[in-house]
């Protein structure tokens, strides 16, 4: 079977994760790009809370779980992903750190803060789509 076929318990699932991920970042206040500029800016330390918070329980989620547990619930195996560090890694990680430290946008955020009514949000997503069209172009197939 295909791990990246999508059934409607995988549907679900990922619905509701998203949902809540949304939430959590409404919450924390990461969907404000004046927010997120004011820690770039190093005012305010609350979202490396936030952050930290995010990257530790994935660290312990992706570390602790396939250990104890033979297959993922909606799975047939854990899946892993090796990183490749290279010029193009490298390359991307600078664009979108000068991107986010400029807009004060990250695209996750970006995408919730359409549901908190913040609109303006909508040009910052449409450079992520243009950014991603034109890599996409330019990748080798």
């Amino acid at each position: 079977m295909n791990p990246h076929t999508l059934t409607l318990p995988k549907a679900i699932v990922t619905l509701l994760a998203g949902a809540l991920f949304g939430l959590g970042l409404a919450v924390s206040t990461m969907v404000q790009p004046e927010v997120v500029l004011g820690f770039l800016r190093f005012e305010d330390w609350g979202l490396m809370l936030v952050m930290g918070g995010a990257a530790g329980t994935a660290l312990i989620a992706y570390k602790l779980v396939p250990r104890l547990m033979k297959r993922p619930v909606l799975g047939d195996k854990f899946l892993t992903q090796p990183a490749h560090w290279n010029r193009d890694t490298v390359l991307g990680a600078a664009v979108f750190g000068v991107g986010w430290g400029l807009s004060g946008v990250c695209p996750g955020p970006a995408i919730a803060a359409l549901g908190t009514g913040n609109w303006d949000i909508v040009w910052a997503l449409g450079g992520i789509v243009l950014g991603a069209l034109v890599q996409g172009w330019r990748a080798p197939q």
